[in-house]
């Protein structure tokens, strides 16, 4: 029986293994990947989750982990590889054997997994659940990928370097094409940088804590956590490789959150901003998930100032309310572009909705889900925000917009679009809000924009503008 025939809702085999008998490292990855595929589930989400219900924890759970983003960050040349060896489109397989194979692939390729181990295991879970054609077809087509080594099957199925830089460079390091382009366009057209670059986003990011200001200092953190205190926000802590940040006191209490340390360095830049005599109303404009709201609202209650955060949906709105519980914010279920509120606003930040392709690294999945047509929409709601903050904040305010992302449609072209159709507004240098005394403001390229990036900072790639109300 082909592996064609094996569509859902076929009849199945009677199982030969249970899936209790099997590595239950692999088998939650399986699972997590599958979600992925079948109902865009998002892989660190759900991955976290499904440790806790199966009480994996160890070295298992880190090999769970490992396998689960490793497989689904490198999706399309793990695809690229299985059509070469399997002789046929990936949409021709059988989507529970195309997990399996996923799986098997990475081990084989970007693991120091033994080749004996990775297709046996391999076998041993197509077989669990689709019986032994399907599980031999598993095991011919891995044995057929080990017969290379990543490198070897790179230099057979990626665009020529010659011939094709972006696309050489975006296939050797998992990336659609489409953002290389992307990339490249934003490093102004630097081969050099645009190859870190996706090598940046190809590796497995550490965590970054946030103490929040008021309750905890980045100092007392450390000392709790064992990691090291950040470079440029003076509340990030790296997290120890291999740390669990759902095992502190402080992230559970609510004294410390899990943020990268490029969107701690958004909120900090607000804060940090002139705006004369600050009345105390601030606010957020684009609130969910609430990770920017927490910590500006910390930065409020030290201030002595007060936070509104809209959000246009109720459960987003929801969770917000809990990570700013005891702080001084206000949540408003509304549309940022009409949220009814008054102007009149000292400190404005839009952390606009975007395409995402800034945290690449830390939502491994993401980068297939995306597609070029996406942006359109996106900016139109980017522009529409950064207008209406503009009528909101006071004369004399100061409005943070925000992106994680770097393409150039949803950062410089959507601030300097809406500032030809806004009068009475003038740019700031970004750069001393983010720097500080902590690194040369010139090491952050030409301004008056900030545009972080993984290889250059070790943040996710935010982007950030301050803009001053006349």
């Amino acid at each position: 029986m082909s592996p064609a025939e094996h569509r859902s809702g076929d009849r199945r085999p009677e199982r030969k293994y249970r899936e209790k008998d099997l590595d239950p490292a692999r088998i939650v990855a399986r699972d997590v990947l599958r979600a992925v595929r079948e109902r865009d589930a998002y892989a660190n989400l759900l991955l976290p989750r499904l440790l806790r219900e199966r009480r994996i924890t160890g070295r298992d759970a880190a090999l769970a982990t490992e396998l689960t983003y490793g497989s689904a960050r490198s999706l399309g040349l793990l695809d690229a590889v299985i059509a070469a060896a399997a002789g046929r489109p990936v949409d021709e397989i059988d989507g529970s054997l195309l997990d399996v194979l996923r799986l098997g692939t990475y081990q084989l390729l970007r693991t120091r997994i033994g080749s004996h181990a990775a297709v046996s295991t391999s076998v041993d879970i197509a077989r669990s659940e689709n019986g032994m054609g399907p599980s031999g077809f598993v095991n011919a087509v891995l044995r057929k990928v080990s017969q290379r080594d990543e490198q070897l099957w790179i230099e057979e199925l990626a665009p020529s370097m010659m011939d094709d830089r972006i696309g050489n460079l975006s296939f050797t390091y998992a990336h659609p094409r489409w953002i290389g382009e992307v990339f490249h366009r934003a490093l102004g057209g630097s081969t050099g940088e645009l190859q870190a670059a996706l090598a940046a986003d190809d590796e497995r990011p550490i965590v970054h804590l946030v103490a929040r200001p008021g309750q905890i200092t980045a100092e007392e953190l450390a000392l709790i956590s064992g990691g090291d205190e950040g470079r440029y926000s003076p509340y990030c802590v790296y997290l120890p490789e291999g740390g669990d940040p759902g095992e502190l006191d402080a992230v559970r209490e609510g004294f410390a959150g899990v943020q990268d340390e490029g969107s701690q360095l958004v909120a900090v830049a607000l804060a940090r901003a002139d705006v004369g005599d600050d009345g105390g109303r601030w606010l957020d404009l684009c609130a969910g998930p609430g990770g920017k709201a927490a910590l500006l609202g910390s930065l409020a209650e030290v201030s002595g100032a007060h936070l509104d955060a809209v959000e246009i949906s109720a459960h987003r709105a929801e969770l917000i309310e809990k990570v700013v519980d005891s702080l001084p914010v206000t949540v408003h279920v509304a549309d940022g572009r009409s949220s009814g509120l008054e102007p009149g606003f000292d400190r404005i930040l839009v952390d606009a909705p975007c395409s995402g392709l800034g945290s690449l690294r830390r939502r491994p999945e993401a980068r297939w889900r995306r597609r070029p047509e996406d942006l359109p929409e996106l900016v139109t709601l980017q522009r529409e925000l950064l207008a209406e903050a503009l009528h909101l904040v006071k004369p004399g305010g100061v409005v943070v917009y925000s992106t994680c992302s770097p393409h150039p449609a949803e950062t410089v072209e959507v601030v300097d679009t809406v500032l030809t159709e806004v009068a009475g507004v003038s740019r700031l240098d970004a750069r001393p809000l983010v720097a500080g005394d902590v690194f040369d403001p010139e090491s952050l390229r030409d301004g008056p924009y900030v545009q972080l990036w993984p290889h250059r900072h070790d943040t996710d790639a935010m982007f950030l503008a301050a803009l001053r109300k006349d």
